[in-house]
């Protein structure tokens, strides 16, 4: 591929904000990255100065940019809150932040309650509750709703249908910041009018004179010279515009357009396999080994062409001695279709005496909704001709002769395909090999994610090797019954006494000695 000439297509980028995709070579997204000014923020990453100021990791960012797209917004709240969603979207390899799932705060209310209070959330349901956001300035979020409650008298205590109980241990009444519906202080019509003054000013009706009203208040009291109630009125104003400014929402998988076409690429991907059809539902298979005490294997689902988190599975290798990634790849494919078949049988005791086959029996039950677990459209192994031939072989053991399956060798990006001696080259500008390397990515991010916290959670157990008086088997007996070191840290002496073999001195010698670690 030619070099990218960055000097004319920043002509292109405007002085608004907005967020950025950094690209690499293969087309695949490396960095996503928000700015108050977009044209600033992007000339940023090619000026020669700024790259010789650069930490090790944005300089290897730099020299692996080989293209960019922009997206323009409306403000910087929106920026934060698009960020985040195509963070989520594509996992780029140089973001850390917003990797994981969490979300942007909600602000919930059930208006079916007898006295609705305000709650934040992360995650919308459908609950018949009222939902408003997200709001990216959490703390600006958490100081708003402490206003709104205090200045409205709304209720802050937990108990769903509040009483003359709860009153008696409520303060709020007592310091002013509750309206004490509960007791009758104010009648239900009262109160539901405060909460829906709260729910407008949340939704941004009339926020012109509420700011107003707040920075007349704030003048007044400058003027009395009550300074202190200036600065806190000031602070409210200054939160409510956070939090009130006018944010679009960007919802996972929608929204934006961008060079990654999932449908497209679906298709495009079955023409070049030439399968049935777009492989909606596609597995890919990863094993990770760091030394031959800790080998796992990763499965990840992408539905529709995009992760399906929900769907994850991970596995410790069990059978295989030694780093043997053939091996592995086969227990865990063996492991993972024979789960599959086994569930669905289980809950469709009939489908045994069904005269199709197992593949065509399978789908049926997908199509009638009878199936517990769908089976793929499409198989993915990380690996050759190796890893593919295990895959095959346990796919055959099982009945699922008819189950598309590949290998996507990493050297050169080669498909391989079952019964075909050479491989498929899919060029790396086609949005079908982009598809398949972002899976392949993500099963190597999760097996490796697994096996650094098995080797963390090894090395926290290797703390009893150094404990005086603890032999292996004492040490296995521990594990096994605490399950952890750090749980075996909040049991009793009387509790480890209980082991066999384990007096009430060597239980508190073990105890004393994980203490001094800490």
């Amino acid at each position: 591929m030619s070099t990218p000439d960055f000097k004319s297509k920043l002509r292109e980028v405007p002085h608004l904000p907005g967020v950025y995709l950094m690209k690499d070579r293969l087309g695949s997204i490396i960095y996503v990255g928000k700015a108050r000014d977009l044209k600033r923020r992007m000339s940023s990453y090619f000026m020669a100065s700024q790259k010789m100021r650069a930490n090790v990791k944005t300089r290897a960012l730099i020299d692996s940019i080989h293209d960019f797209e922009f997206h323009t917004v409306r403000n910087e709240e929106e920026s934060l809150l698009l960020e985040g969603k195509l963070i989520k979207d594509y996992r780029p390899r140089y973001n850390v932040s917003f990797r994981d799932d969490k979300r942007f705060l909600l602000v919930k209310i059930r208006l079916a309650d007898p006295w609705p209070r305000f709650v934040t959330t992360r995650m919308k349901k459908d609950d018949g509750s009222r939902y408003f956001g997200p709001f990216p300035h959490s703390g600006a979020l958490h100081s708003t709703l402490e206003w709104l409650n205090r200045s409205l008298g709304l209720r802050v205590c937990r108990p769903p249908n509040p009483g003359e109980a709860d009153y008696r241990h409520c303060n709020a009444d007592i310091i002013r910041n509750c309206s004490a519906p509960c007791i009758g202080r104010i009648s239900r019509e009262e109160y539901f009018a405060r909460v829906e003054e709260a729910c407008r000013i949340l939704e941004g009706k009339g926020k012109r004179g509420v700011f107003d009203s707040l920075r007349a208040e704030m003048t007044t009291a400058a003027e009395n010279l009550d300074f202190e109630k200036a600065a806190t009125l000031r602070d409210i104003l200054q939160n409510l515009e956070k939090t009130l400014s006018p944010t679009r929402q960007f919802a996972r998988g929608r929204g934006v357009q961008t060079t990654v076409k999932p449908t497209e690429d679906l298709a495009e991907l079955g023409e070049e396999l030439h399968l049935a059809g777009p492989p909606r539902v596609m597995e890919c298979f990863d094993i990770s080994n760091v030394s031959s005490n800790h080998i796992v294997a990763s499965m990840v689902r992408f539905t529709d062409g995009r992760p399906d988190n929900q769907n994850y599975r991970r596995y410790r290798i069990k059978t295989v001695s030694g780093q043997d990634d053939f091996a592995s790849m086969a227990e865990v494919i063996r492991r993972r279709y024979s789960r599959i078949l086994l569930e669905n049988s289980q809950a469709n005791p009939d489908a045994e005496f069904s005269q199709e086959s197992l593949i065509d029996s399978q789908r049926r039950l997908a199509r009638e909704g009878k199936a517990k677990i769908i089976l793929p459209d499409l198989v993915i192994v990380d690996g050759g001709k190796g890893q593919l031939g295990m895959a095959v072989r346990e796919l055959q053991a099982l009945g699922l002769h008819d189950l598309p399956v590949v290998g996507l060798a990493k050297q050169h990006e080669e498909v391989f395909v079952p019964g075909r001696e050479q491989s498929i080259r899919i060029p790396h500008d086609r949005g079908a090999l982009k598809l398949l390397q972002r899976i392949r990515d993500e099963a190597h991010r999760f097996a490796n994610g697994y096996n650094s916290l098995l080797y963390r959670r090894r090395m926290k157990e290797s703390l009893l090797d150094d404990c005086p008086g603890i032999s292996p088997n004492k040490k296995r007996q521990l594990l096994e019954k605490f399950g952890s070191v750090a749980r075996l840290k909040k049991a009793g002496a009387d509790e480890i006494a209980k082991l066999p073999g384990i007096s009430q001195k060597t239980a508190a010698g073990i105890l004393e000695f994980l203490g001094r670690d800490d």
